[in-house]
């Protein structure tokens, strides 16, 4: 076979190859309206969706804050301190004479009162000193009689000149002598009551008794003169009236000196006073003591207010809050201490404007009054301030406000 004839017959092999892989006339035509068809409807499916009218999305409803206007009223000024009470008189009971105890007449933690009989130290020895003293007192009576009789028989002779003056001298003396041991058993029997009375021990004031120091039996030491150590027995507080004191401040201090200074009417030193369980500052009491000088140290002065105690409720030890007007009643504002925010060092007040934007103010604040903060500076009448749903209140929102009102609570002001 010749060239040619191979080569004619691979070319045919290869174009019935070609014939089977390649589709024929009416497929490609069929495959074109296919894929035509499948475009057509993706175009007309995404005109559709385009077209379909689209739903908006509603807008979110208002947050609901409570508003009000702040409360004016008229106040006073106060300051507040944290005080102690103390007895304003408190002794420590010990024996003035020594012996062995016999009687205690007491309970520990007992209210006595101003002559109370509470201990007894065994009299008897101190009985035998008086009954020895009064003897002592007898036997110089009886010399200063014989005493006497001998000087008038030395004066009767001497003016007969049977007796030389210097014998009457020496009955003069004598006489004397017997005066002055009358004079000295008469002390000594003073004295000897004394140690017998001092055998009983009695309350000098009305008060509540410590615990007992010592049991019956016992051997007691005990001096007048206290120089030497001494028993002591138990201790005796007062407890009405009562101390309340307290340290002020360089800075309220001066506050309480200018306010005063510059009052348009006398302020009476009047303290109102809550102990730590109590809200309202329901008991009262006198200011009667501020001391000369402050203390370097703490930069403090101490003050002292007395109140009445009939109930011999307060004990002294206890703390209690207390308040002291420093200026007459002015008027004020004032917002519940929850509206008020603390910002670092500033206090913030959140307010909503007229168009219900929420807008936050600095302000200086005051004291507690009837439940509610004292605003000295940083709003005014007309704010609307927000006083619940604090939360809510973001600066720069908007908000729907609800009208709230602020009430003054009686029940906790002095």
């Amino acid at each position: 076979m010749d060239d040619f004839t191979k080569r004619s017959e691979i070319e045919a092999a290869d174009s019935q190859v070609a014939g089977a892989d390649q589709p024929s006339g009416l497929g490609r035509k069929l495959l074109f309206v296919g894929i035509a068809v499948v475009a057509l409807g993706a175009v007309w499916g995404g005109f559709r969706y385009f077209q379909r009218p689209q739903t908006a999305t509603p807008a979110a409803p208002l947050a609901h804050v409570t508003v009000s206007k702040p409360l004016q009223r008229d106040v006073d000024r106060r300051l507040g301190f944290l005080g102690q009470f103390s007895a304003i008189d408190r002794v420590e009971l010990r024996a003035q004479v020594g012996g062995t105890l016999t009687e205690i007449h007491f309970r520990d933690g007992q209210i006595v009162h101003k002559g109370d009989l509470l201990f007894v130290i065994d009299p008897r020895p101190y009985e035998i000193k008086l009954a020895e003293a009064r003897a002592q007192l007898q036997a110089a009576n009886a010399r200063v009689a014989l005493a006497n009789t001998q000087l008038s028989r030395a004066q009767s002779l001497r003016r007969n000149e049977f007796a030389s003056q210097e014998t009457v001298d020496q009955r003069t003396n004598d006489t004397d002598s017997a005066l002055a041991a009358v004079e000295d058993a008469k002390a000594r029997i003073k004295d000897a009551e004394l140690d017998l009375e001092y055998c009983r021990v009695t309350a000098p004031f009305t008060g509540r008794i410590g615990a007992r120091q010592v049991s019956l039996g016992s051997l007691i030491a005990g001096s007048r003169a206290a120089v030497s150590p001494t028993t002591l027995l138990a201790t005796l507080v007062s407890l009405d009236p009562i101390y309340l004191d307290f340290d002020m401040s360089e800075s309220d201090y001066l506050a309480f000196t200018r306010a005063r200074e510059h009052a348009s009417a006398n302020l009476a030193n009047r303290v109102v006073v809550g102990l730590s369980d109590e809200n309202k500052l329901g008991r009262e009491g006198t200011l009667d003591f501020v001391d000369n000088a402050l203390d370097r140290s703490s930069g403090t002065i101490h003050a002292r207010a007395t109140l009445q105690n009939s109930d011999l409720f307060l004990a002294p030890g206890q703390f209690a809050r207390l308040q002291l007007a420093v200026s007459p009643p002015a008027s004020v504002l004032m917002i519940p201490d929850a509206a008020v925010i603390l910002d670092q060092s500033q206090h913030i007040v959140m307010t909503v404007a007229p168009d219900g934007t929420v807008t936050p103010k600095i302000v200086e604040i005051g004291d507690l009054r009837g439940g509610l903060r004292i605003v000295r500076s940083g709003l005014n009448t007309n704010d609307n301030v927000v006083v619940g749903g604090f939360g809510r209140a973001i600066p720069g929102t908007k908000v729907a406000p609800d009208e709230g009102s602020i009430t003054f609570d009686h029940a906790v002001d002095g």
